[in-house]
């Protein structure tokens, strides 16, 4: 029932033609993308105190973004966002693919390894998947899959490596899916060593508790196997840019690195808040200089950004995002004053959907199901962290009750310039409805535009999609 076309009118409509384009030296444009698994914004460059030299040069070698935000806080959906330039609930992959949630997108979807391979683009996928179908991911290889959250980054790194020098003259598109720092069933898989790798080790008394957490010791060491974890990964990437380099394409090669969702502990992971969104944002293009940039991107903008360094040309149907080509190595663009994010599920029996638009100073969330209880993802509730916090109802997540995290209004407003812990609900207050109503308008302007599924009034949700 629920596989149809994306868009009214577009079924059977298959994706233009596309040639490779060639970057100015003459050779191939290739890509690759770096997406780590469940880190917030936690790098050293972005002022978090952990040890991540090899991203933080990255990033002084390309363009920061400061204001970078996924258009969903969930593993499955979030990937299918940066890999279609669609928002979930355009895409249908509505929740987590694994398992028995079995979500994945709707027919007619294209995605970056389809356009670019049938471009004339090499394309692999190393390491975690955590999208379907198969058939709309036809990478040419699929490396190092994942085995119980593999956490091995050298073999990651070479396996890339080697598929980059396999490829001779052809252009390619690897994305490399790290599964640090995601739980491991130990402890972030840190209770081994890592080919490769010196482990970094954390004093949980003196680590950087983030505003959304209690400072119990419980958290402390929580957040202390956390890092360690980011340090592995930082690791790999340096691995990763040495081979690229020693492989004579770093030149030709367009970098960009960032995270599919906020870091795995309460009021991050899942949520539409700032921690759950904002997101650490890295590109590297060659012939673009170095620059920290503060426009407010989506991770829509991803699939498009790299389709426009490709000179590939993107589906038939709109993409939800634009470019990020024409703003890297610049300081910003006061255009992009706007992001979107959109969540249907995490696991399959945790139904909460959302939608939320985010400005510089204020952030609006809608819950559609707010009758409910907000449901906790299931390795957040089984962590320590969390079993510290549920143990005592009076522990507060950061200055945020309990209560109140779980039992949500059906408006969220906060004020950011003076909330930027997103605590105060404004949504009614009389004295903030004029923005409350410019942000309601705007989100609903969006929801309708990309025929969101779950808009009120719909008796039949796919009717938009053209039977």
């Amino acid at each position: 029932m629920r596989r149809r076309t994306l868009l009214k009118g577009m079924a059977g409509a298959a994706a233009a033609p596309v040639t490779t384009v060639r970057a100015a030296t003459g050779r191939q444009r290739n890509v690759l993308l770096l997406i780590s698994d469940d880190q917030g914004l936690d790098l050293g460059c972005y002022g978090t105190p952990i040890a991540t030299p090899r991203l933080d040069r990255l990033a002084g070698e390309g363009t920061r973004f400061t204001h970078a935000f996924a258009a969903v806080s969930s593993c499955s959906p979030s990937r299918a966002v940066i890999h279609t330039g669609l928002y979930g609930h355009q895409n249908g992959m509505y929740g987590l693919q694994h398992d028995v949630h079995h979500q994945s997108l709707l027919d007619g979807i294209e995605t970056l390894p389809s356009l670019l391979r049938r471009a004339g683009y090499a394309t692999a996928l190393v390491g975690k998947k955590h999208i379907g179908p198969d058939s709309a991911f036809p990478f040419e290889a699929e490396l190092v899959p994942e085995r119980s959250g593999i956490r091995d980054v050298r073999e990651m790194a070479v396996a890339a490596g080697s598929f980059i020098r396999s490829t001779n003259d052809r252009p390619f598109f690897v994305t490399v899916a790290y599964s640090d720092p995601h739980r491991a069933a130990t402890d972030y898989g840190n209770d081994r060593a890592w080919p490769g790798v010196k482990p970094v080790r954390y004093d949980p008394a003196r680590v950087h508790v983030p505003a959304h957490l209690p400072d119990l010791p419980a958290v402390r060491q929580d957040l202390a196997g956390y890092y360690e974890s980011l340090s592995r990964l930082d690791t790999g990437v340096g691995m990763l840019l040495d081979l690229l380099a020693e492989s004579g394409r770093a030149d030709d090669t367009l970098v960009i690195f960032l995270s599919d969702n906020g870091r795995p502990f309460a009021g991050a992971k899942t949520n539409l808040y700032a921690p759950g969104l904002h997101l650490p944002l890295i590109v590297r293009a060659p012939g673009s200089a170095a620059a920290v940039n503060d426009a407010m991107v989506s991770w829509t903008d991803i699939a498009p950004t790299i389709l426009d360094w490709a000179g590939v040309a993107p589906p038939r149907y709109p993409l939800s995002g634009s470019s990020l080509m024409p703003v890297l190595g610049k300081p910003g663009d006061p255009a992009r004053d706007a992001v979107f994010a959109s969540h249907e599920f995490h696991e399959i029996n945790q139904y909460y959907p959302m939608r939320a638009v985010r400005t510089r100073t204020h952030s609006y969330i809608l819950n559609l199901a707010h009758p409910l209880d907000y449901p906790v993802a299931g390795d957040v509730a089984g962590s320590p962290s969390w079993q510290a916090i549920a143990a005592d109802p009076a522990i507060r997540l950061g200055k945020r009750s309990q209560a109140a995290y779980l039992r949500r209004p059906a408006e969220e407003l906060y004020d950011l310039t003076r909330d930027p812990d997103e605590l105060v609900n404004l949504a009614a207050d009389p004295a903030h409805a004029a923005v409350r109503d410019t942000l309601r308008a705007r989100l609903l302007d969006m929801r309708k535009a990309t025929r969101d599924p779950w808009l009120t009034g719909q008796t039949d949700p796919y009717s938009h999609m053209g039977r």
